[in-house]
């Protein structure tokens, strides 16, 4: 039995989607990737017209006359959500901290995946894989992925997409939708994430804020790492200081974009200031578009 302010806040959660983005949680999420997976249903005769690529050799040798093999498209899928919940994810000067930003999107990426029959799964990383629900479909587990998603709290603070990557790729030997949440303020994750776009069908969505990438004329702050908690005094009035802040942002972003391209892996950046909704919306839209037009 679910909390009552667990039920409403999963209550509250699907609602605002629904007014947001009805069209999404209708199906058309789903709809982008339908298709991206093929199932072997039966070998026939070769009819005048069948594509010559689909022919069985090996069928086609013993009978003495051609055979093709026919395929039916996979209406089944398995959405992977994999959260960065590390104690970074919790910043935000906008309307929202990151954390938030990445449970609603991920919430609503689960909504409309149950509801279209698929099996969802979810990993939540920190520096270590903190929560695994392997893929699985019902009424029951849509309730314990969401809570989680929502609710759980990660006993430590660090980073490693690394662990979570590793354990997808352990967890799905087979061609799966993955959503990856994350900042991205990591090291060392890049050559496993190129190897899980070449497996699977990634979608990168970058949890930004934009004190992260600038910063005021605001005299002197004090900075605390999240994750390490070390402390750092900055003259916020100095131009060369705001400069160099700012260079550094364009640098995390632009070597994001560049290991997105390099991995065959779509980016979706999203900000705390309360947009996300209509960025994850623009971009299925956009990846609908492509594929009519391919």
């Amino acid at each position: 039995m679910l909390p009552p302010e667990v039920v409403r806040q999963i209550r509250r959660l699907h609602l605002k989607a629904r007014r947001a983005v009805p069209d999404l949680l209708g199906g058309a999420a789903a709809s982008v990737f339908k298709g991206a997976g093929l199932s072997f249903e039966e070998v026939r005769e070769y009819q005048p017209g069948d594509d010559v690529r689909s022919i069985d050799w090996n069928v086609t040798a013993r009978m003495g006359h051609p055979f093709i093999k026919r395929f039916v498209e996979e209406r089944e899928q398995t959405v992977l959500i994999l959260m960065d919940a590390s104690a970074s994810t919790r910043f935000g000067s906008q309307r929202l901290p990151k954390r938030e930003v990445a449970a609603e999107l991920a919430a609503l990426l689960a909504f409309s995946a149950l509801q279209n029959n698929d099996r969802v799964g979810l990993i939540l990383v920190s520096d270590k894989v903190e929560r695994l629900l392997p893929p699985a479909k019902g009424v029951r587990h849509g309730l314990q992925l969401i809570r989680d998603i929502l609710f759980f709290e990660p006993a430590r603070p660090g980073t490693s997409l690394a662990a979570g990557l590793t354990m997808l790729n352990r967890l799905r030997r087979r061609r799966s939708i993955v959503f990856l949440l994350s900042d991205f303020l990591d090291t060392g994750y890049e050559k496993l994430l190129r190897g899980t776009g070449r497996k699977h069908d990634v979608v990168a969505i970058r949890l930004g804020d934009p004190r992260e990438d600038e910063l005021p004329d605001a005299g002197l702050w004090q900075f605390e790492d999240t994750e390490s908690g070390r402390q750092t005094l900055v003259d916020t009035g100095s131009p060369a200081v705001r400069a160099a802040f700012a260079r550094r942002g364009r640098e995390r972003r632009d070597a994001l974009r560049q290991l997105a391209r390099a991995a065959d892996i779509e980016l979706i950046e999203v900000s705390s200031d309360g947009t996300h909704l209509d960025e994850l919306v623009r971009f299925f839209r956009r990846r609908r578009l492509r594929q009519r037009n391919a």
